[in-house]
């Protein structure tokens, strides 16, 4: 079993920066791909960020590359992402998410899910 615990989000204008943290226990370590999820009302959930078994693979959201960065601190059971250049259109909760395979962007193919922060970027 997994469990995660997402902090960090909250009101900011945009063009500024959150970081949001995802704390995991459990068997969530370097063997398990984690990732960022988002969900806007009224959309459905969509693809953010992740991190494979291997540090050093990401995957980003078109919508996102070249604002946000994921990472990840084993010794501190965490995960990280910092969103930079913050625009009204990344409104929404945030979820992180974990699955003890390989790296994928679809949020079904994801077993463990944190309960989300919401990020809210005014204009």
């Amino acid at each position: 079993q997994v469990q995660l615990v997402e902090s960090g989000g909250g009101l900011v204008q945009a063009g500024g920066s959150l970081r949001l943290s995802c704390a995991y226990s459990g068997r969530a370590d370097s063997r398990y791909t984690m990732g960022w999820f988002r969900q806007a009302p009224g959309k459905e959930r969509e693809f953010v960020a992740a991190m494979g078994r291997s540090d050093t693979i990401t995957n980003y959201a078109d919508s996102v590359k070249g604002r946000f960065t994921i990472s990840r601190d084993n010794a501190k059971n965490t995960m990280y992402l910092q969103m930079n250049s913050l625009k009204p259109e990344d409104t929404a909760v945030y979820y992180c998410a974990a699955r003890p395979g390989g790296m994928t962007i679809t949020a079904i193919s994801y077993a463990y899910w944190g309960q989300g922060t919401q990020v809210t970027v005014s204009s």
